[in-house]
């Protein structure tokens, strides 16, 4: 299930706090649990895989290491219904093309391109409505005071 919160937001993204004229309400995915390397290689061996844990996590390891290699080679990995990885270029331009060098290259970054698996999860997906981080916050400051009022700190 994916929770959910409401947050109020500019209808021009990138608009300064001054500037915004309109806004509506979006919702925002709140993240419930960050799987790290190890519990994401448990996880797999957990579904009736035939390999263990600290297989799988040198599988992925080794994949990690390899897709990178693959990319500053100038490659485009595809990894079928997941999707593919290529590298993008963040430049600075040049006047004309003769003085364009490799020095105005500030940026090599991954692009992920989502397999048909994973192009759009909506169909397959649940929502459950919960509090955004800032009524979290306040209804936490609301407590504290409370406490404070009856001496309970």
């Amino acid at each position: 299930m994916i929770k959910y919160s409401i947050v109020i937001m500019s209808t021009t993204p990138g608009t300064k706090k001054e500037d915004i004229t309109e806004t509506k309400a979006y919702g925002t995915a709140q993240v419930h649990e960050v799987l790290d390397l190890n519990k994401f290689a448990k996880h797999i061996s957990d579904h009736g895989c035939t390999y263990d844990r600290a297989d799988i996590q040198a599988v992925l390891t080794k994949a990690v290491d390899c897709l990178r290699e693959q990319l500053l080679l100038g490659n485009k990995v595809n990894l079928g219904e997941l999707g593919s990885f290529h590298v993008e270029l963040n430049t600075e331009g040049a006047t004309v093309p003769d003085e364009f060098t490799a020095a105005n290259i500030k940026e090599v970054n991954v692009r992920f391109t989502p397999g048909k698996s994973f192009k759009n999860l909506r169909q397959d997906a649940t929502f459950q409505l919960v509090p955004g981080r800032a009524a979290i916050s306040d209804a936490i400051e609301v407590i504290k005071n409370e406490d404070t009022i009856h001496g309970l700190e």
